[in-house]
């Protein structure tokens, strides 16, 4: 069969499961979801009866505004349980009908809801307060203000009269102090706190009438003075002047004390609501009760459904994981020949060629396969005859610019004849062109000697002559070279050197240090031109730097400065010549002694190219120089 129509079966039976699959799941999620919503909203019924015992407190406590939300709320639950009998939705979310086995739970549930019901609107219709004691508040409340403004005046009429009257005005600043708390435990009592304030409400009022009636020269053998910590002694009578403010307190506490008695005897809450408040909250405990039962039946019903659906369900997922199975099966023999196909392709891309691959069946991977073994050995034979083509393209460059240097050989040597006029006197004009073919001939054998080592790099027949030598030498004779520009040009030069034996070729490192040097020189500025040769000594190499204050180079050229005819300025204007081969060679001979060479430079601070040398270089063997 081909792959193509094992594909297709292989989509269509994925689909069937997938299909069966879907219907499956949406089914139990419809029957979860719709179980879970009737769960949910059973378990809320909770916070609901407790929400509606809050708004018939609030009803009876005179709110009419949640008279309404009360109704609401009652009518709420009734639908509820409605249709969690017959099924339905409440909200737009689907309930699931209550199952048939949990009958007697529902009724018994429905039953407390309905007496919890009665005993709400019991509630909601009983007044909150005792209308007695509320008036006997309001009146201290009201009247309690004024009490504590006279008790004021007549500690301030006392405060004139003599130290005979010392007491009294004790005693006036005692009455101030109780009228004050008198109006602080009205009002404790007005906003519900109830613990033990009735009763220091009661010690106020007998201390209250214990010191005004020694003011006003009342015996009080008949009050309980022991009781409030006070005690019984007469005083010395006010005079008449000074006390016309105590003889209206008089009066104004006779009335108020008779509220305190009541406010003393009574609470706030009335009796009757207090009764229904009970029975509610009792009534409320059943419903919760009958609440948890129904939960608790519910989830054991769900469990036993659960473990008759498991089986369903186990069954399916072994009917679904051997159809899996059986497609990973099918793929992977399908799929194969494929992989076999990328690891030959890896290989041809890491340079392997003329990989074949073993494949017999007669399908489309099967004509691939053939495809790509012909495709290899193509390849194959084609890089064989790239590889002899380069080696003799190179081995022809290597040859051409050999050839080339040897004309200019006679050419240098006869320019410095005539220079030197050995042959006879020469004009101005005529050293001056003859200086010219001279400079040009120096020139192109550079580029020359440039290309040829390149080549010889290339095809790793660069002579090297490793031997044990002190590399500061070869540091100071590369540098000496370049002493006549440097004082031309007046560029200051700092060493910091030391001596160091290490397995090198002195003259190919020279050739790098010289190259190095050139560059330098080519960058900088006479008079402020400032060169740079350091060396540091590591454990395990030593590293030496050239280092200017040049122009410095582009961070975006830097990679490509060892590369092979790389220019910095490649425009055909640029100031300064070269064959773009210096750094590529220095590169090339670094490495072939085992170490580095770097460059880290900011345009317009100069460069810095760093070499590293291992300590010890194993020797290797030169290969033939073909010069």
């Amino acid at each position: 069969m081909k792959i193509i129509n094992k594909t297709y079966v292989l989509v269509l039976i994925l689909i069937v499961a997938a299909i069966i699959n879907l219907l499956l799941l949406y089914e139990s999620q419809q029957i979860d979801n719709s179980l879970s919503n009737s769960i949910i909203k059973t378990g809320d019924l909770k916070v609901d009866a407790e929400h509606i015992s809050s708004l018939a407190i609030s009803v009876a406590n005179g709110d009419i505004n949640d008279k309404e939300n009360l109704n609401n709320a009652i009518k709420d639950i009734d639908e509820f349980l409605l249709k969690l009998e017959n099924g339905g939705s409440v909200n737009g979310q689907q309930l699931q009908k209550i199952p048939t086995g949990l009958t007697e739970e529902y009724n018994k549930m429905k039953t407390s809801w309905e007496s919890y019901r009665e005993k709400i609107i019991k509630v909601e219709k009983t007044s909150v307060f005792d209308r007695e004691a509320t008036n006997a508040m309001n009146y201290v409340l009201q009247k309690n203000g004024e009490l504590v403004l006279s008790t004021k005046t007549v500690s301030d009429e006392l405060s004139n009269l003599d130290r005979d009257y010392n007491r009294h005005k004790e005693i006036a600043k005692e009455l101030e102090k109780s009228a004050i708390e008198i109006g602080q435990l009205t009002l404790l009592i007005s906003i519900g706190e109830e613990d033990n304030i009735q009763q220091k409400l009661k010690n106020e009022r007998i201390a209250f009438e214990i010191e005004l009636r020694k003011l006003l020269g009342i015996p009080t053998e008949e009050l309980d003075v022991e009781s409030v910590g006070k005690t019984n002694e007469e005083l010395i009578p006010i005079p008449r002047e000074n006390s016309n403010e105590l003889r209206k307190i008089d009066p104004l506490w006779e009335a108020l004390q008779a509220r305190i008695i009541i406010l003393e005897e009574r609470a706030l809450l009335s009796p009757d609501f207090n009764l229904a408040k009970n029975e509610m909250i009792q009534q409320k405990s059943i419903l919760f009760s009958s609440i948890d039962d129904i939960l608790l039946s519910w989830n054991a019903e769900i469990v036993k459904n659960s473990q008759e659906g498991q089986i369903i369900i186990q069954a399916l997922l072994l009917i679904d994981v051997g159809v899996f199975f059986l497609v990973l099966f099918i793929i992977r023999q399908s799929l194969l020949p494929l992989g076999l196909i990328t690891n030959a392709l890896s290989e041809i891309k890491e340079g392997t060629y003329g990989r074949k691959i073993e494949y017999n069946k007669a399908d489309e991977v099967g004509t691939l396969v053939d495809t790509f073994n012909v495709m290899s050995n193509t390849i194959k034979e084609k890089d064989e005859q790239t590889k002899k083509t380069d080696i003799a393209k190179d081995e022809f460059l290597a040859m051409i610019t050999h050839e080339l240097k040897t004309p200019l050989v006679p050419i240098q040597g006869y320019a410095d004849i005539l220079l030197s006029e050995h042959l006879g006197k020469l004009t101005d004009k005529q050293k001056e062109r003859i200086s010219i073919i001279k400079t040009s001939s120096e020139t192109l054998l550079s580029i020359i000697s440039d290309l040829l080592d390149a080549q010889k790099l290339e095809l790793g027949q660069l002579r090297m002559k490793k031997e044990t030598h002190n590399i500061k030498n070869t540091i100071v004779e590369a540098l000496a070279d370049f002493e006549p520009d440097l004082q031309k040009k007046k560029i200051t030069k700092i060493i910091d050197l030391q001596d160091v034996q290490i397995d090198y070729d002195p003259v190919r490192i020279k050739q790098v240090l010289t190259n190095l040097i050139k560059n330098s020189l080519n960058v900088i500025q006479p008079e402020v031109g400032k060169i740079e040769i350091t060396m540091k000594i590591l454990p395990q190499n030593i590293q030496i730097s050239v280092k200017d204050n040049g122009i410095g180079i582009p961070l975006e050229k830097q990679q490509d400065l060892f590369k092979k005819f790389y220019q910095v300025d490649a425009t055909l204007t640029r100031e300064k010549g070269g064959s773009g081969l210096g750094l590529a060679i220095c590169k090339g001979i670094v490495e072939s002694h085992d170490g580095t060479i770097s460059v880290k430079s900011v345009p317009n601070q100069g460069a810095e190219f760093t070499i590293t040398l291992p300590k010890n270089s194993q020797p290797t063997k030169s290969p033939i120089d073909i010069s």
